[in-house]
């Protein structure tokens, strides 16, 4: 029995536009949410008609597919119809971590943003953590030495405990901005431990998410964080394979240079891992980074008198163990962060920006509103 319906056509009179019923046509399309933008219109001289440019192309995938699968389901070889099932699903997956990487360069490149809290009469709504990830622009802050580590330092915060909160374009953003990270660590051989902290901790993050607690938190299909986890081991193994080219120069080396010029360079480092990565270069570099007076200045510079003298370690010849507590000291409070170049946030102008953006403050007295911005504080910014 064929059914036939009503549409609504608008037809334009020397009166004006009026609403004209005509029978047949096709169905309009009703979503199943009402805030469903639906399908995408064009007027034309016979009225208004559909754009069909991705819905052809889709509905030709599909029959494709169909076509693929009936073949395989008429057929008695059941090896083969499961070999197909798997080739299937592989590049299905690989099909959808393609279609979330079509549009990772969709950010901007700002140097500064207004960071607004609430709605006002000249703005409406909020500026989320995942927003200023794109609008600020880290992805060239990375090729910059005074920031690389403010910006691993800042990806690592976020992988632990913000994730989940950042929007589907922010974590395209993300991945791709940790991609030219890892990237560039393979290509310069510098800073290879941070890389190695920031991606055992997102490749944690990834499991708890992916394995135990599931969909409900994640942007976007599960295939996609299926290979962001694949991509995250397989980045791993990468510099876990990274073997440093030794450099022939026959020029001034680090071991020509004085004794108290190394010192004070060893003096230089903020961290204690980097002096221990030193000292494995040469034996004069091994004996001047056993030094107690550089261990001791070390956890005074990070840590208080209350804090290490908790811990204090004594040799057995009465001797404090400065080094042996700076990595005890590490293990339980936080160190201090030093950063060559950080964000800055302007209290009078709710502006976040770098340094050397020109930030077109209005204060008598610029300077004195300026606050460098740590990447926990970053983060604290845009919590409510």
């Amino acid at each position: 029995m064929q059914s036939a319906f009503l549409t609504l056509r608008r037809v334009r009179e020397s009166s004006g536009w009026k609403l004209e019923q005509t029978a047949g046509g096709t169905m309009p399309f009703l979503g199943q949410d009402w805030r469903s933008p639906g399908w995408s219109w064009i007027k034309t001289e016979d009225g208004w008609k559909r754009c069909e440019s991705w819905s052809r192309e889709l509905e030709r995938e599909n029959n494709q597919r169909n076509l693929s699968h009936s073949i395989i389901l008429n057929s008695d070889d059941e090896e083969i119809f499961s070999n197909e099932e798997q080739e299937y699903t592989s590049k299905k997956r690989k099909k959808d971590h393609f279609r979330n990487d079509t549009n990772t360069q969709c950010f901007y490149r700002e140097k500064w943003i207004y960071v607004h809290k609430e709605s006002t009469r000249e703005r409406h709504g909020y500026c989320t953590l995942g927003e200023a990830f794109n609008r600020l622009d880290f992805s060239s802050a990375i090729q910059d030495v005074r920031r690389f580590n403010y910006v691993v330092k800042l990806l690592q915060l976020i992988a632990k405990s913000q994730l989940t909160s950042l929007s589907g374009v922010a974590q395209k953003n993300y991945f791709n901005i940790l991609d030219k990270i890892v990237q560039k660590v393979l290509d310069d051989h510098q800073n290879p431990r941070l890389i190695k902290d920031l991606l055992q901790d997102l490749s944690s993050t990834l499991c708890i998410l992916v394995r135990g607690v599931g969909k409900s938190v994640l942007v976007g299909n599960s295939n996609i964080w299926v290979c962001r986890l694949e991509t995250v081991l397989a980045w791993q193994q990468q510099l876990q394979n990274l073997q440093m080219t030794k450099q022939v120069n026959d020029g001034l080396t680090l071991s020509d240079l004085p004794l108290h010029m190394l010192n004070n360079i060893l003096y230089r480092f903020s961290d204690g891992w980097d002096i221990v990565t030193l000292g494995q270069v040469t034996p004069t570099l091994s004996a001047l980074s056993e030094d107690r007076q550089l261990w001791k200045r070390l956890c005074q510079y990070h840590f208080a008198e209350k804090q290490f003298c908790r811990h204090l370690i004594v040799s057995e010849k009465g001797h404090v163990e400065w080094k042996l507590m700076y990595f005890v000291l590490e293990k339980h409070y936080p160190t201090r962060e030093q950063y060559g170049d950080t964000l800055h946030f302007c209290r009078h102008c709710s502006i976040l920006f770098w340094k050397d953006s020109g930030h077109p403050c209005t204060a008598a007295d610029p300077d004195s509103c300026f606050m460098p911005v740590s990447p926990q504080h970053f983060i604290d910014l845009f919590r409510f």
